[in-house]
């Protein structure tokens, strides 16, 4: 009886781990090539009126970068207002916008964290479709228009870009590649979730949505943009994904920092998953819901904690149960796991063996998830919080990871 536990256990676990990370991508991707409309569309110009809008703290280090960056999108000057807000700044940052008579600046000494600072950004947009983008991150020149251009679908209620991760040269952790890899996996999500329905959950680095979709987010969200629009998705809007708009960002200083990072957005997940509970009503929107469990939900809850049950049921069935089939897939997993330590121990050996970089960030993904769920847990994490740092900008290579 122990042993047909363990086996029920171990294959559940199996296929909830591979049913997250690839069997419900594999599923979508073939619906989607199956009813696949293979006429291209066209692409016309199409500017509806853009509030662009940017939320700063303490930014002064790139704040300039970001506003000739932003100035420069090419779109119509009549049809686009920019809005930077640095609520509770105490660097230069607010001073420095001052110099743009282009950017209408919001700034108050009082922080209250990001959330708010949006809500309130927004309350002064003028125009019908809001763009958001992050302080540290450069957009490509064509973002603005690439992204409008969705809106010309009245079911469309946002739209998000791609976050792509710049190469630092000279760097021991060599944290970007890791990064760079899951922001390219997530990527390909992205697309084929919106093919097939709706994006679930856009990064705020670049995203938007319709001015009269937008719900006022609690002060105390961490992952604004997570919850912001999938508020516009379960009305029924879909948010679609343009991988020609998109946000180039530093990869984090250091390991510690992307850490800090992981585990601040792990715990957001769960706050998200709190406030979003309409979006598991499968008899509501059957799509979505099932978007959402499969690339979110299972990642931040099941996913981690089937992988020690599977690493333990399969210890267990490997000696006791006799079949070689368990004996294969305890090794394969104790291979894996020693090749993230390996990783983990000697950086410069991950960064000549690329292969290395995979298991170990994948378990470093999974270790912060299961610290920020007990982060979530003693409501630690604040939603103003101290920023990660991001690598020195003087060693970027010409490419992104």
């Amino acid at each position: 009886m122990t042993i047909v536990l363990f086996e029920y256990l171990f294959w559940i676990s199996c296929f909830l781990v591979f049913h997250n990370y690839a069997g419900y991508a594999l599923l979508v991707y073939i619906l989607n090539a199956l009813t696949k409309n293979r006429n291209a569309e066209v692409r016309k110009d199409f500017f509806p009126s853009v509030s662009f809008i940017v939320a700063a703290f303490n930014e002064e280090d790139c704040i300039e970068q970001k506003i000739v960056n932003s100035l420069n999108q090419e779109y119509p000057s009549d049809r686009i207002e920019f809005i930077f807000i640095t609520d509770g700044s105490t660097d230069c940052t607010p001073e420095i916008i001052k110099k743009y008579n282009s950017i209408k600046l919001l700034h108050t000494p009082e922080r209250k964290g990001k959330s708010a600072a949006l809500n309130r950004a927004v309350r002064a947009a003028n125009h019908e479709i809001l763009l958001f983008s992050d302080a540290n991150t450069i957009l490509n020149i064509h973002a603005t228009k690439n992204v409008a251009w969705h809106y010309r679908d009245p079911k469309v209620g946002g739209v998000a870009g791609e976050k792509k991760v710049m190469a630092v040269s000279n760097s021991k952790e060599d944290v970007g590649s890791g990064e760079g890899l899951y922001w390219k996996y997530e990527s390909f999500l992205k697309k084929i979730d919106s093919d097939f329905q709706t994006v679930v959950g856009a990064a705020g680095e670049l995203f938007s949505v319709r001015k009269e979709l937008y719900e006022p987010v609690p002060q105390e969200v961490i992952l604004d943009d997570f919850v912001i629009s999938m508020k516009v998705a379960q009305k029924g809007f879909r948010i679609m994904y343009e991988p020609n708009a998109y946000a180039s960002e530093l990869p984090s200083f250091s390991i510690k920092d992307e850490e800090k990072r992981k585990v601040r957005i792990a715990a957001g997940g769960f706050q998200a998953m709190a406030l979003l509970p309409e979006a598991l009503y499968f008899w509501k929107h059957f799509k979505l819901s099932f978007l959402y469990i499969s690339h979110r939900v299972l990642r931040w809850t099941l996913s981690p904690l089937c992988l020690i049950i599977a690493l333990i049921s399969s210890f267990f069935l490997s000696w006791f149960s006799g079949a070689v089939i368990y004996k294969f897939f305890f090794t394969l997993q104790l291979v894996f796991y020693i090749c993230g330590i390996i990783a983990q121990l000697f950086p410069s050996l991950s960064k000549k063996v690329k292969v290395l970089r995979l298991p170990y960030y994948f378990i470093f993904m999974n270790i912060s998830v299961i610290r920020g769920f007990f982060r979530f847990l003693r409501r630690k994490q604040p939603s103003t919080w101290e920023k990660a740092r991001r690598s020195n900008p003087d060693l970027l290579e010409n490419r992104v990871l």
